[in-house]
């Protein structure tokens, strides 16, 4: 690992984080006529609905009320400013609902930022996180040729058009919003690609290990995550994600990658396989993140659910998580085996209460994707093979998440990350 410690030792050297496409004032607002606005913040009403012209407010279509101390809506609400493309330092502060409860910030796609935490009533919570927001656009920088991501329609252009549109969106659970506080951050940046297992799922039950990992940082490091479902190496290429990626990222940022689950199905296609196609196409992402300074790290794909008479689990996606840790070996670049970390925390559930840990809409368990807990449990995972792999990212870690031993998951009867309303977006890209 000598090799790699000094590649990241001379990279956090660095620290700069995505490019701000523009660094506006401070923003601040405040969501009680009993707070002191200032002259440098906006006091926002219940009535304020978010429009392009307005360039601020809540989103339509969910109710919410001024009470003594901000602003709620039952069970959650969305606050949107104008914001271009770059990293974010926000700071809330909340306040607990009347009876007290569960309170929870989420940003953009259900991104978690803060909590689950219980609030008693009236109790005053400040928090401070990085948001990274962006756009499709693809600027002519870092050797890559200006364009657009080829976005999925409607998919990313309707109900997922948060993680892309010039703006930052905010959710909050079971809490009132006394005031929000927005300043550009200079940070390193975790960039994600992936599929649906990685991206941000803009619809309960679904949830991805990406979405989570936001949680286990401090507010000294953002995750950009430009995941998409249904995706291979081939398609991120294809699609511009990685040439997106590449034109912001700056020397000491991060590209974490994991695909495997549809790349399978060029085997059945005859196009493809984890030891031919798979292998050139991880190593053309290596290649491009080294180019501009980045630190790539390889990760191998989770498990599915399946298991075998004696509880153990089916290995479905063995050929791939072997080719990904050999190109990591033989590119000498860092690795996180979530394969082999899935099993465990998969065989700790055991073959019944593991459905618990997946996806179910309509009653029908999904074996490949995974639901909040799922996903908090596999975010633990990634966060465990940054402290495994000895990356310096590893002591920006909140201290409670350095540490976890997959056989010994959660309990999943205390688990509680309260689920997102399944809310129509009502703004379409473009729009």
């Amino acid at each position: 690992m000598r090799w790699f410690l000094l590649q990241t030792l001379v990279c956090s050297a660095l620290l700069s984080g995505a490019a701000l496409a523009a660094q506006p004032a401070v923003r601040r607002f405040v969501f009680s006529p009993d707070l002191p606005a200032g002259v440098d913040a906006r006091l926002v009403a219940a009535g304020d609905v978010y429009t392009a012209a307005h360039g601020f407010g809540f989103e339509p279509g969910v109710a919410v009320k001024t009470i003594p101390g901000g602003i709620m809506g039952a069970p959650a609400f969305y606050f949107t400013t104008d914001l271009p493309e770059g990293n974010w330092r926000v700071k809330v502060t909340l306040r607990g609902a009347p009876g007290g409860g569960l309170a929870a910030v989420k940003a953009e796609l259900r991104r978690l930022m803060v909590g689950p935490v219980q609030l008693a009533e009236n109790k005053k919570l400040e928090q401070t996180f990085i948001v990274n927001t962006r756009s499709h656009r693809i600027a002519a920088q870092n050797g890559v040729a200006a364009g657009v991501v080829k976005l999925k329609a409607p998919r990313e252009t309707t109900q997922e058009a948060w993680a892309w549109d010039d703006c930052l969106t905010l959710e909050v659970d079971g809490a009132v919003l006394a005031a929000v506080e927005i300043t550009p951050a200079h940070v390193p940046t975790i960039f994600l690609l992936g599929d649906s297992t990685v991206c941000d799922q803009s619809r309960e039950p679904y949830n991805s290990w990406g979405q989570m990992l936001p949680r286990f940082f401090k507010p000294t490091v953002a995750i950009a995550n430009h995941g998409e479902s249904g995706e291979t190496y081939r398609d991120s290429i294809g699609r511009r994600r990685l040439d997106k990626v590449v034109s912001v990222m700056q020397p000491g940022d991060y590209l974490f990658m994991q695909f495997g689950h549809n790349d399978q199905k060029q085997i059945a296609a005859s196009s493809g396989g984890p030891f031919t196609t798979y292998v050139e196409e991880l190593k053309a992402h290596i290649a491009a993140v080294c180019r501009v300074g980045g630190i790539p790290v390889v990760l191998s794909p989770m498990e599915r659910r399946g298991f075998d008479a004696a509880g153990k689990v089916l290995p479905s996606l063995a050929d791939y998580a072997r080719a990904a840790r050999e190109t990591a070996a033989a590119e000498h670049v860092a690795f996180i085996d979530l394969n082999a970390l899935s099993i465990p925390f998969y065989e700790a559930l055991g073959p019944e209460a593991s459905a618990q840990a997946f996806a179910a809409p309509g009653g029908h368990v999904d074996n490949t994707h995974h639901n909040n807990y799922g996903s908090y449990e596999l975010a633990r995972c990634v966060a465990q093979g940054i402290t495994d792999a000895k990356l310096p990212l590893a002591g920006e870690l909140i201290r409670e998440f350095r540490k976890f031993d997959p056989a010994k998951p959660d309990n999943l009867k205390t688990f509680n990350v309260p689920p997102s309303p399944n809310f129509t977006n009502q703004r379409p890209l473009g729009d």
